[in-house]
């Protein structure tokens, strides 16, 4: 079954340690992709803002081309959907730049332009940080790690750049990613645009009450968006009990829970590969099909074609000009 996953940190790591997209011991690399069946990666550029600010980004980008530029044989980028068919039809896989730190853009939504021509096309509006654009629900250093995931923030949405900066991105084709914004953030987006948008790596708060996934009424209205979430497999967002593994188990109950509230159109994968320290069922990107096994005892084969790959492409359809 190919798979479409909304989210990881691969290019970020391989860039600070020089690594090589052909063969790692990451999540991802081509091998493991092929063998998992990957219809289309994510690549987010991850910007950590105490440390780093938007050349770090650029450089991390640059860093991503050369990386497809020696991999062209087996994966190529995607800029509108077409490209997905077209590189589909050649035999490769697909390749979509997406940055983790809507902040890279310094205030400035000419460079909002530049990072669409440089072929990004979705965005993760924050981090764990407060920048000019909104608020997360928690700040790693001002709230104790013990009660970090459990704080939701419903009074600091977006600022009012922050929504010219939302409603740019849909002028330009770009995808509005929410996981990490804040919940009054959440309700700004779906207040201050028209398109669907997607929290790309974010799973069920009815299932595990932890502050990065999203509760019942979110996901109802993400889904009367026509948005798509994306199942994260980080053990945090799992499970209430949290022992730094992921089972199967526990990645199909949050589906099931996020079809029965939402739909079966609004469940997709962002697996955030390589940004997340727990040990894994589904060890990495090879492994995908554990997943799409365990999914055919609760799904049909269409239901599962969707959660895999074709509500995220349905969206990007959507947006993508």
């Amino acid at each position: 079954m190919k798979y479409v996953d909304m989210h990881c940190d691969t290019i970020t790591n391989l860039y600070r340690e020089n690594g090589s997209l052909r063969k790692n011991d990451l999540h991802i690399d081509i091998e493991k992709m092929e063998k998992g069946d990957c219809l289309l990666q994510n690549f987010a550029i991850f910007t950590y803002l105490p440390k780093q600010g938007s050349d770090f980004a650029w450089a991390a980008i640059d860093y991503y081309y050369q990386q497809l530029e020696e991999n062209k044989d087996k994966i190529a980028p995607v800029y509108h959907y077409e490209d997905i068919l077209n590189n589909s039809k050649k035999g490769l896989m697909n390749a979509l730049l997406t940055l983790e730190e809507g902040a890279v853009i310094d205030d400035d939504l000419d460079n909002l332009n530049r990072f669409y021509e440089a072929g990004v096309r979705m965005i993760a509006l924050t981090w764990n940080f407060k920048n000019g654009i909104g608020h997360p629900n928690f700040t790693p250093g001002k709230d104790d790690r013990a009660d970090m995931l459990r704080i939701t923030n419903r009074k600091d949405g977006l600022t009012d750049f922050g929504i010219e900066y939302v409603r740019r991105m849909e002028e330009l084709g770009m995808i509005v990613d929410v996981s990490h914004l804040s919940d009054a953030g959440f309700y700004d987006v779906l207040k201050y645009t028209s398109k669907p948008f997607v929290a790309s790596h974010s799973n069920a708060r009815a299932v595990c009450s932890v502050a990065r996934n999203l509760d019942d009424e979110m996901i109802r209205l993400l889904a009367d968006r026509g948005g798509v979430m994306g199942l994260n497999f980080c053990s945090s967002f799992i499970e209430e009990k949290d022992e730094g593994y992921t089972p199967i188990k526990g990645m199909v109950d949050h589906i099931r829970h996020i079809v029965n509230v939402g739909g079966i159109d609004c469940i997709g994968l962002g697996s955030d590969f390589d940004g997340i320290g727990s040990t894994l069922q589904i060890k990495d990107a090879s492994g995908m099909p554990l997943l799409y096994e365990a999914l055919k005892e609760y799904f049909s084969e269409e239901e599962i074609e969707k959660i895999f790959y074709r509500n995220v492409l349905r969206v990007y359809k959507e947006v993508f000009r």
